[in-house]
């Protein structure tokens, strides 16, 4: 008799991992940030006044 787990024990958790793979790498955004706005309108870095 084998000790561990059973083939269908296996296969379970093989597809419970690849799910859980397939949902981390779906979230997040693809590309870099930008700014709200029109590109025109877009005033980021400002300068913040002295006191």
């Amino acid at each position: 008799m084998r000790s561990g787990m059973t083939v269908q024990a296996r296969r379970i958790a093989l597809v419970l991992g690849g799910v859980a793979l397939l949902a981390l790498a779906a979230c997040g955004k693809m590309g870099s940030p930008s700014p709200p706005g029109p590109p025109d309108k877009i005033f980021y870095p400002h300068l913040y006044p002295s006191d």
